[in-house]
């Protein structure tokens, strides 16, 4: 008589004794290899690279769920089936993280130097790029790990500029003066994705601009009196029947004493605060596309640290808002500030630090993005590619139509 051995079902799942024997089976039988098969309909997903920055979280989970469901459903469809894999450097998120870990041990980025900073780049790019390609094999994912990538890769790098290249000889990127977000302590340029708005409170203040021929002055409102150091004009709306009679009159600008004229456009709006609108072509994105309308100078008050430039010395080397506190002040003695009035507004931040962004005009590149975004509008409204659910139609139609370059 044998006796037969029963293993009792734990009552409860223990992953670690089957998931890893099993997707040890998978790759030691290449299940998820892609082959060219001309007997078969290719079906790709490129994964949408996890950031090197730490580790995954709950949304690359739910992300990488679906799309190892697509994968699998068209693989067992006869399909030839890539997922392919990789991870993304984000450079500028990446380097926040490797210079916060560094400054815990004492160490900055001028004490390593360039070369040292890239050699530790790397080596955090070993770290915690393979944690997670390991984490995204704990969730099962039938990625073709053949073929994985990184975006610094010398093939990837290659094809970046072999793109920009073609778009550039095509005319769809150029270079140009235009308003950026800028972050003053990250030091770099953010795209409108990634800038966060939150209400702040903050001040309205009233000032007076006198008229150069002595006759009066026009009142208006600002919320940041510190770019009062860039402007090139102040702008009324042409049906304002208040100014009419001053545009084209010279303002002398008060604490700096340039010229700045009178114009008119369209651009103001005549019921909101006093309908005069002081023009810093440097400092605002609105303001800037005035400036360009009326040929108007463009100065930059601001280093890259958002302090105050050499230009002038009463404030230079002054923090932005440790100068609106001067600035201020000495409007207010040169008998330039009618009133205060508390005002709260959208302010854009930036979505890696925190910091309030500051609009300031870059020499940068630029794709033109009306050209590329037509065909992905098209794919949407000849039914070559489906939302599901419809209703994000609405939003895909809003974002692509309204896209800058």
């Amino acid at each position: 008589m044998v006796k037969k051995m029963k293993k009792e079902l734990s009552k409860v799942y223990e992953p670690k004794e089957v998931e890893d024997k099993i997707y040890k089976f998978w790759m030691d039988n290449n299940c998820f290899r892609a082959e060219v098969d001309s007997k078969k309909k290719p079906y790709t997903i490129v994964i949408p690279p996890p950031n090197i920055t730490g580790q995954l979280h709950m949304g690359h989970a739910l992300d990488e769920t679906l799309q190892d469901i697509l994968i699998r459903w068209k693989r067992m469809s006869g399909y030839s089936a890539l997922w392919l894999p990789g991870t993304d450097h984000a450079a500028i998120a990446t380097e926040a993280k490797i210079v916060e870990a560094m400054r815990k041990e004492g160490v900055t980025k001028e004490d390593l130097g360039r070369d040292g900073f890239m050699e530790r780049a790397w080596k955090w790019k070993e770290q915690y790029g393979g944690r997670i390609v390991e984490q995204l094999k704990k969730l099962g994912s039938s990625c073709d790990w053949s073929r994985e990538r990184f975006t610094m890769d010398e093939g990837c790098s290659k094809a970046v500029k072999e793109v920009f290249v073609k778009y550039y000889e095509k005319g769809l990127i150029y270079r140009g003066e235009r308003i950026v977000n800028w972050c003053p302590h990250c030091k770099t340029t953010l795209s409108d994705a990634e800038v966060n708005y939150e209400d702040q409170a903050g001040h309205f203040w009233h000032l007076r601009y006198p008229l150069k021929d002595g006759s009066g002055y026009v009142e208006l409102a600002t919320t940041r009196p510190e770019t009062l150091l860039g402007d090139t004009a102040v702008a009324v709306n042409p049906n304002d029947e208040r100014y009419k009679d001053i545009v084209g009159k010279m303002l002398i600008l008060p604490l700096v004493g340039r010229e700045i004229p009178v114009v008119a456009d369209d651009y103001v709006e005549m019921d909101f605060g006093t309908g005069v609108v002081k023009i810093t072509p440097a400092h605002d994105p609105n303001d800037f596309e005035v400036g360009k309308r009326h040929d108007l100078p463009i100065i930059n008050v601001m280093t890259d640290d958002a302090k105050i430039t050499d230009d002038y010395p009463a404030y230079a080397g002054m923090d932005r808002y440790e100068a609106r506190k001067k600035i201020v002040e000495d409007l207010d003695k040169g008998g330039f500030l009618v009133r205060v009035e508390d005002y709260s507004h959208n302010v854009g931040t930036c979505y890696r630090c925190g910091t309030t962004v500051e609009p300031k005009v870059s020499t940068q590149w630029f794709v033109k993005m009306k050209p590329l975004a037509q065909p992905a509008i098209d794919a949407v409204k000849n039914g070559e590619t489906k939302f599901v659910p419809e209703r994000f139609e609405k939003t895909y139609f809003h974002w692509l139509e309204n896209i800058r370059d």
